[in-house]
């Protein structure tokens, strides 16, 4: 008996369409949970970076030596870190920060960072005043008006920062005019160098 075989029975269109529509479907929820966990892992690391800078700060606020790296640091660290720093007379490490942030940070945070650092040399040339070291204050000083001519240029509308130039300039021009001499300087210093110097605060800027 001859055994008879019929053709095979294509798909139809419709068929084909449908399984095509069930594939791109699979395909788009996969994409759509992996964009999903992309965006929780992100908003997540972004969690985890603000509460480390957080803490940071507040560990800077209560007096630890919190070591950064400058050239990652958000802006807030930078501040926070560099106002650490001046407070203890580490200027020359501040200074580093401050180089930073004059690329990234914004307008307000490097006001406030020059600000800070002109009155640490201020306060600086005072000490030295004290001392009868007139060259070394006087180097200071025109440090310190640096800096709050930078943050000028920033905020011409700083007062704070427009009345500490201000002393600064005035400072510059009363300290005594030291001549070279090849003999050894005897004199000691001036004990009424304060009274010399009107409007010049025997406090901190």
């Amino acid at each position: 008996m001859r055994r008879a075989y019929g053709k095979a029975q294509r798909p139809s269109f419709g068929r084909r369409a449908l399984g095509t529509l069930y594939a791109a479907r699979v395909v788009f929820l996969w994409l759509l949970v992996a964009a999903g966990l992309a965006v929780m892992i992100a908003a997540g690391w972004h969690w985890y970076g603000a509460w480390r800078d957080n803490a940071t700060i507040k560990a800077l606020a209560a007096g630890e030596d919190v070591q950064i790296d400058p050239e990652r640091a958000a802006p807030a660290v930078l501040f926070a870190r560099a106002y650490y720093l001046l407070r203890r007379d580490r200027v020359d490490e501040a200074q580093v920060l401050l180089d930073q942030a004059n690329f990234r940070a914004d307008a307000r945070t490097r006001v406030l960072m020059l600000y800070d650092a002109g009155n640490t040399r201020l306060r600086a040339s005072f000490a030295a005043i004290e001392r009868g070291k007139f060259d070394r204050a006087t180097s200071l000083v025109n440090l310190a008006k640096e800096d709050y001519n930078q943050a000028l240029r920033l905020d011409p509308q700083a007062w704070d920062v427009k009345y500490n130039l201000d002393v600064a300039a005035r400072l510059v021009r009363d300290l005594p005019q030291i001549e070279p001499s090849e003999e050894p300087l005897q004199q000691e210093p001036r004990k009424d160098l304060w009274s010399d110097l009107p409007g010049i605060p025997r406090g901190a800027p």
